[in-house]
């Protein structure tokens, strides 16, 4: 069957045909060409119905089944790190045999081996402290974890590729034809759409630990939770920070690193600064979805804020009712001063491109672990991030942190 642009093409001829009949004022060649116009019309509206229900399809895995998927999030990263560093006892037959399948999805083989991406999809979240990781009536679901910034991005409606396995390259409009008024019979003026792309391209951040053999070895099986629960945290901080302010050398490039973005200086107050940005957003005719982003000192000025009557006016009043998200990640000495930062934004114009594993080195012979008879691990991920549209973020720099006075 031929595809809907061979049957535009076809059109396309059929119809110049019918002008050149018209113009020459012949009436058969003219009507036999309507004809088989009109047999076209309805092939090419059968193509389209076909062309709107592919695009409605649910999506398909790119690889694998739903067996292999449940395999997947069966993984023992317990299992595959006591076995790849060589402990007795420790069979980790199930995990090293998914090796083959994950160096396919990832296109290429592991260093150490892959941690596949679903076993964080099932989260066993065990909050945490005991003093040891080991099953002498310790507590592990009473494990403390350490204090660490919180992930945000995600949260904000950033739009996720996962299972990336190559450079990424999106076509983008950047300028749309012009419409125009005209007379009866004078001509459009010609005016072509601009297309550029946005591409997205593998960078890689990782983290080195050192874990006890006796973890290893005689841990509780809420320890399986605790090492996904530790990855997955420590790559979600990561890809938010370098979302907010990576610097694109070794790291990806975020926001305030992105050419184009909209900024405002200088603010009086917090509220004229959501009021500012929200007004160069509307310009730019950015999309409804949008929500804050800024430091949590900034939280406490809201929070402080009184009215005439010295009531407090509360922190959605003052961010103008947008939805608003408090992270340490921002930058507290962004622009000229050393004010804190606020991005007014809508995020889905972020896109955040994860390629697929997590790939982990395991190193029981490292001097410092090994004369301790414990085990160096080593944790790489891969991610990249691009904008869409870069004045879809407003950055506002130098936002006071002083509070304001009653009735301000």
């Amino acid at each position: 069957m031929p595809k809907t642009s061979e049957l535009i093409e076809q059109r396309a001829a059929i119809v110049a045909r019918m002008n050149t009949a018209h113009e020459a004022d012949d009436d058969a060649t003219f009507t036999a060409a309507e004809t088989e116009l009109r047999a076209l019309d309805t092939k090419l509206e059968r193509a389209r119905r076909i062309d709107a229900a592919d695009r409605a399809e649910v999506g398909k895995p790119l690889h694998g089944d739903t067996v292999l998927d449940r395999e997947l999030r069966q993984f023992s990263i317990l299992r595959a790190i006591a076995g790849a560093a060589g402990l007795q006892g420790v069979d980790w037959g199930r995990e090293r045999e998914m090796q083959a399948e994950l160096a396919k999805r990832a296109g290429r083989s592991p260093e150490g081996f892959f941690i596949p991406t679903e076993v964080f999809e099932t989260r066993a979240l065990t909050t945490s402290t005991g003093a040891e990781l080991v099953p002498t009536d310790h507590r592990p679901d009473q494990y403390v974890n350490a204090l660490t910034a919180a992930s945000v991005v995600r949260g904000l409606g950033a739009r996720v590729l996962s299972g990336l396995t190559g450079n990424l390259s999106i076509p983008r409009e950047t300028d749309s034809p012009a419409v125009g008024w005209v007379a009866e019979n004078a001509a459009l003026t010609s005016d072509d759409a601009d297309f550029d792309s946005i591409t997205l391209s593998p960078k890689h951040a990782g983290a080195l630990s050192e874990f006890s053999r006796n973890m290893l070895l005689q841990a509780s099986p809420d320890v399986e939770g605790l090492l996904r629960q530790m990855l997955a945290r420590n790559l979600a901080l990561a890809i938010d920070r370098a979302a907010i302010q990576g610097g694109g050398t070794n790291e990806p490039k975020g926001v305030l690193s992105t050419t184009g973005i909209q900024t405002v200086a200088s603010p009086a107050s917090i509220f004229e600064a959501v009021a500012e940005a929200e007004a160069k957003a509307d310009t730019e005719n950015v999309g409804a979805s949008r929500a804050i982003l800024t430091t949590p000192e900034l939280r406490k000025v809201a929070s402080l804020a009184l009215d005439g009557m010295g009531r407090p006016l509360g922190v959605a009043t003052v961010f103008h009712n947008i939805p608003t998200s408090f992270s340490n990640q921002v930058p507290k000495t962004l622009g000229a001063g050393t004010e804190h930062g606020l991005i007014y934004a809508d995020w889905s114009e972020l896109l955040i491109g994860i390629w697929s594993e997590i790939d982990i080195l395991v190193n029981p012979f490292e001097s410092t672990a090994y004369s301790k008879g414990n085990v160096s691990i080593r944790a790489m991920a891969t991610v990249d991030f691009a904008v869409r549209h870069p004045k879809a973020f407003v950055s506002i720099e130098d936002v006071t942190t002083e509070t304001p006075a009653m009735g301000a």
